[in-house]
């Protein structure tokens, strides 16, 4: 009976992660997708023991297989992004952070710490409640240039907070009843867009139905751009690829796990959680580093992204370069 319980909790697991590499049929196989890695590794523990046992190694062995080729080819994914030689990009390095705020972290002051500790150009933030907004007016000197989504549900909006100015004529944006913060920015003569949206938990709850909503409002985004966010999906998910199509940008992948509920450890995070928090990138955005900043109260860690901007006269020759390789993808 335990050797057949074993095989029959294998198999089962199997069958799961193979789920997963159907979410092109239905959202209810994309949903396994987010487990990819806790499921092959879950093969890895339940195939040893069986193999110990002596019994079903065949079907031992080919799950053992699968359980590495899945987290192979899964985590096996290095950062992507468009490499550019930095003599040939004349300006600074800017600095973007990427934070879904938790709508009710206890601990509003470590936010802000880490913020003036790292002093980003930009901050893109999720789950702006009515709780942050009174306490965002505390950046309002060192972030004159505001977009605060109104929040659509208590969970709260997305925002848009920067020192470099809008661009001239327009009006920064917000689509989704708040889940999508859209603004143009005017960085030292180079206007650079910046989408911050959230996405809601995967089938069987609202991100089917959201993700048709948003895909329109992402492909209104310009040709040099940054999109980061919280998807409630992992990189490899159906979502995240139509979240790239939509807006015709490249996730930087390869940045790890950002989320874990709080009622577990804080220190499984960036090992057992979840690599839901993102930054997308197309045109003249150059990315020259990005990574995972200390825990700041939130169940989800903060996302540091490092740029530099091609000038206006050479993002054409990019753009045409990343159509290509867009094209090639799909």
């Amino acid at each position: 009976m335990l050797r057949l319980l074993a095989l029959a909790t294998l198999l089962g697991i199997v069958g799961a992660l193979a789920f997963g590499y159907l979410g092109w049929i239905h959202p209810a196989f994309d949903s396994f997708s987010h487990l990819r890695i806790h499921l092959a590794a879950g093969l890895l523990v339940c195939g040893v023991p069986l193999l110990a046992l002596l019994r079903y190694w065949p079907e031992t062995v080919c799950a053992l297989l699968v359980g590495t080729m899945s987290i192979v080819q899964t985590v096996g994914l290095p950062m992507t992004g468009h490499a550019f030689e930095r003599g040939a990009i004349h300006g600074g390095t800017y600095r973007l952070i990427q934070l879904n705020l938790r709508y009710d972290n206890p601990t509003p002051q470590a936010v802000f710490s880490m913020i003036g500790r790292e002093k980003p150009d930009i901050v893109t933030l999720n789950e702006v409640s009515a709780y942050w907004i009174d306490k965002l007016a505390a950046l309002k000197a060192a972030y004159p240039h505001q977009i605060i989504c109104p929040p659509p549900a208590f969970i709260g909006g997305s925002a848009i907070l920067s020192r470099r100015p809008f661009a001239h004529g327009f009006t920064p944006e917000c689509g989704d009843r708040g889940s999508l913060a859209h603004a143009i920015l005017d960085i030292n003569g180079n206007t650079l867009e910046v989408a911050a949206l959230h996405l809601g938990w995967p089938w069987p709850f609202a991100q089917p139905w959201q993700l048709p909503r948003m895909e329109p409002l992402l492909a209104q985004v310009g040709d040099t751009a940054i999109v980061a966010g919280d998807l409630n999906a992992v990189p490899w998910s159906q979502t995240a690829r139509r979240v790239e199509r939509a807006s015709g940008t490249e996730m930087l992948r390869g940045i790890g796990p950002t989320y874990l509920d709080r009622r577990f450890p804080a220190w499984l995070r960036t090992s057992a959680g979840l690599p839901i928090d993102h930054l997308m990138v197309k045109g003249g955005v150059i990315p020259t580093g990005v990574r995972r900043l200390d825990a700041v109260g939130s169940d989800h860690l903060p996302l540091l992204l490092e740029f530099m901007l091609l000038p206006q006269q050479q993002r054409a020759t990019v753009l045409q370069a990343q159509i290509r390789q867009s094209a090639d993808r799909q």
